[in-house]
């Protein structure tokens, strides 16, 4: 394959969705390992993205706001003369970007119309997010046997997050701390039927507690109130809501022994970093096309206020290590 001068992978959906993505973005650096790589994203993502080592550049005007915004973004990737555009977003936006660029637009790939690079596959909405991006890389030319069938790609790998964290070494004479459970509580408030009750997240919090693991609470800042009212239970519980960015929320996935969570974009960090993981769906989401991968148990139910805690409770324990 050859190596192009300049890349644009265009990524600015949701967290999930930027999580997943990492797998092609990996397949997109080993495919040109000598092009200079721009993403074009959000500023949410700018740190995750800058200590990953697929991008030489990151671009946060991903979601331009007004028809000024617009302009000024056609008119710096028109400038950038960019060899090739890795559309990994897919969606309303980043089509109207692409006829933005015409008629004369770059070598596409994405599903939009007219693309170069064009996924034509009729069942890609339906695909989950992993498989489809393989079969879009296929079709681009830089991913010959990319696993396409259902379940069959792999997750991201985060060791790079890893690799780069600081060795924690244990205070000599120091106890040694107990293993401990992430708990991810929060998620969408418009659609509550998608977050299992806080009071079955504590109830389940005490249960482990119990167990004999730590329990670490994560979210952002407006969820504190659930991290306080699982301390009234646990009251050793960490409240780590608001106080975590992507990277962090990675390691903390990575050196957990287990996390349960709502179907959130943090989930995903946590399970591709390596956390056995029990993550909660409702049908107001498909874990088919959307759910986190790797050591992840997805339970699923109409409306999360259904799902008993024995339920939970039973599957985290599944997952624990013996």
């Amino acid at each position: 394959m050859a190596n192009f001068e300049k890349i644009l992978v265009v990524q600015a959906g949701t967290i999930g969705e930027f999580v997943l993505s990492l797998a092609a973005m990996r397949h997109i650096r080993a495919a040109h390992p000598r092009a200079r790589i721009t993403l074009l994203t959000i500023p949410a993502f700018e740190a995750l993205a800058r200590t990953s080592p697929y991008f030489n550049d990151i671009d946060t005007n991903g979601a331009p706001g007004n028809p000024g915004e617009w302009l000024a973004l056609r008119k710096a990737i028109k400038a950038a003369k960019y060899a090739r555009v890795y559309d990994l977003q897919g969606n309303a936006a980043s089509a109207s970007l692409f006829n933005m660029l015409r008629p004369f637009p770059p070598p596409w790939s994405g599903p939009v119309n007219g693309a170069k690079f064009r996924h034509r596959n009729p069942n890609r909405e339906r695909m989950h997010i992993l498989e489809r991006q393989a079969e879009q890389l296929q079709v681009a030319g830089i991913w010959p046997d990319a696993p396409t069938g259902p379940g069959d790609a792999p997750s991201p790998d985060l060791s790079w997050i890893i690799r780069r964290a600081p060795e924690q070494r244990p205070t000599p004479g120091a106890q040694l701390p107990r293993p401990f459970v992430l708990l991810v509580p929060g998620g969408n408030e418009k659609a509550p039927e998608k977050r299992w009750p806080i009071e079955k997240f504590s109830e389940l919090a005490g249960r482990l507690f119990n167990a004999g693991y730590d329990i670490v609470i994560i979210g952002g800042p407006q969820e504190s109130a659930l991290a306080r009212t699982i301390q009234k239970t646990v009251g050793r519980a960490r409240d780590l809501t608001g106080r975590t960015d992507f990277a962090q929320i990675a390691l903390l996935g990575a050196r957990s022994v287990l996390a349960v969570g709502n179907d959130t974009g943090p989930l995903h960090l946590i399970a591709a970093a390596g956390a056995p993981t029990v993550a909660l769906f409702s049908a107001g989401s498909d874990a088919a096309v959307t759910g986190p991968r790797g050591h992840v148990a997805v339970l699923h139910a109409p409306t999360l206020a259904d799902m008993a805690v024995d339920t939970v409770a039973s599957a985290s324990f599944s997952l624990l290590p013996r």
